[in-house]
């Protein structure tokens, strides 16, 4: 066995290797000091042909830095944590139709048209109905950063430097972060993530969890990016940029929006929101700058009404605004829960959450606003989850059908360094698609009840299935 491990100052690296020879048996294991890590066991036809391969992992580890170590003599580096700056709000009470108490402070928030997702410090995931019932949970190894959406499937971002998804039975590890990435933020568009951390980089990584390209953008603290098909929009503490999705290529920067804590977009604009108290709406075409939106306080948040007609942001002193969009204020109200660290905007009801761990909806109607600022709210409902509700946590267990039936039968297979998904019946074409890490890399066969359409959009309804089974 050995143990290697690579620590930097200033918040660096912090990580380790350990490889581990037993007769053709080679075990590796990495991850970040302090974790349990990653295990991966290759066999080999020969002894000596694993203690060469392992001999060559070390090599390699080596000419990056790291160096022999005890196990247990570093600790775990904390995650960074968002720092809570919260006061009390002086606006009138907004209408609150009911809130949720997840039990540690969240920013992490989805809303579709089924349910809304709300993920905390502690690694809690619920799903909450539009009417205010708690109908699952789940519960992942570390913090919850963010919780993005990529056609129907659902992403968490975790402190453990995995991004789980969440659309089957239980969570699985669908991309994994190299581990000495401290996340803060991450968006997804058609299998390609983007991933913007604390050390002011941008990441991006193809659906087959494989790097494509890194930058820094001269800053820290990089709470923003957002992804479309073409370009990556990343933002940090000295301004906001755009790159190529496919190469990295900078397309254009501009440093008039600085101190970014949040970003949100539209088809045609992206939206800032910094510590000086405004929230930029940028041009995608070319970074100028479209209109400002000034708020009271340091903005944690925002997002817009379709189209961007309406823009809302939330700041540090617990207040919510609206804007029209040009950039004039129609309200501002108080959430009555903490400050905002994330919202989204559906049918007329502004869903947050807050620095108290609130996950509320709030009636964003013209009707309930224009009452509200008279002093006429709701008696909002608090919700409860019920006391038998399972927290599901992650699994590398594979369930599968007993019987294929005349189902569609697909399974992994092995293309030199790559596994790739094809289809084993007949009249069927295959299609390279993502599936959770772990299943991949156990290259097993899957089996599809009741799914018999041919061509492209029967295979995708195929892994729709599959992902729901699994």
């Amino acid at each position: 066995m050995t143990y290697l491990e690579l620590s930097e100052d200033g918040g660096g690296a912090h990580k380790f290797y350990e490889v581990i020879v037993a007769g053709t048996d080679v075990t590796i294991t990495y991850g970040r000091i302090g974790e349990s890590g990653q295990a991966k066991v290759t066999s080999f036809p020969t002894e000596a042909k694993a203690q060469a391969a392992a001999a060559k992992k070390l090599a390699e580890k080596t000419r990056k830095g790291y160096a022999p170590a005890v196990r247990g003599v570093r600790q775990r580096r904390a995650v960074t944590r968002r720092a809570i700056t919260s006061t009390r709000s002086t606006a009138q009470q907004a209408p609150v139709l009911w809130r949720f108490a997840s039990g540690a402070s969240a920013f992490g928030i989805f809303v579709d048209g089924e349910r809304c997702w709300v993920g905390n410090q502690r690694g809690d995931v619920y799903t909450v109905s539009h009417s205010g019932t708690v109908t699952g949970r789940f519960r992942l190894p570390d913090g919850v950063k963010c919780i993005v959406a990529d056609d129907f499937w659902i992403y968490a971002g975790c402190d453990d430097g995995r991004v789980y998804d969440l659309s089957g039975k239980v969570p699985r590890s669908a991309y994994e972060i190299a581990a000495d990435v401290d996340i803060y933020w991450l968006d997804i568009h058609d299998g390609v993530l983007g991933v913007s951390d604390r050390a002011g980089r941008v990441t991006a990584i193809d659906y087959e969890d494989e790097f494509q390209w890194a930058r820094n953008g001269g800053g820290d603290s990089a709470w923003m990016v957002r992804c479309d098909a073409d370009s990556v929009y990343f933002g940090h503490s000295r301004g906001v940029a755009r790159y190529d999705v496919s190469d990295g290529t900078p397309i254009w920067e501009t440093k008039v929006a600085d101190q970014v804590l949040f970003g949100w977009q539209e088809e045609h604009s992206v939206y800032a929101g910094t510590g000086r108290r405004t929230v930029h709406r940028l041009a995608k075409g070319d970074g100028r700058v479209e209109a400002v939106y000034q708020c009271d306080g340091a903005v944690y948040s925002c997002a817009t009404s379709p189209g961007g007609r309406h823009v809302f942001a939330g700041d540090n002193h617990s207040s919510v605004y609206c804007f029209d969009a040009s950039g004039e204020r129609l309200w501002k109200l108080a959430t009555g829960c903490g400050s905002a660290f994330s919202m989204q905007y559906l049918d007329e009801r502004l869903y947050i959450v807050t620095t108290d761990g609130t996950l509320a909806c709030i009636d964003a109607s013209e009707a309930a606003i224009a009452a509200a600022r008279t002093g006429s709210v709701p008696q909002p409902v608090d919700v409860k989850a019920a006391a038998t509700l399972e927290a599901v946590e992650p699994s590398i267990v594979l369930e599968t059908a007993s019987d294929a039936g005349d189902g569609v039968v697909v399974e992994c297979v092995s293309e030199g360094e790559r596994l790739r998904v094809r289809v084993v019946t007949p009249g069927y074409e295959t299609w390279n698609v993502q599936f959770p890490k772990e299943i991949r890399e156990a290259g097993a066969r899957y089996l599809v009840d009741g799914v018999r359409s041919a061509g492209r959009g029967g295979f995708y309804r195929a892994y729709g299935e599959i992902r729901r089974l699994v």
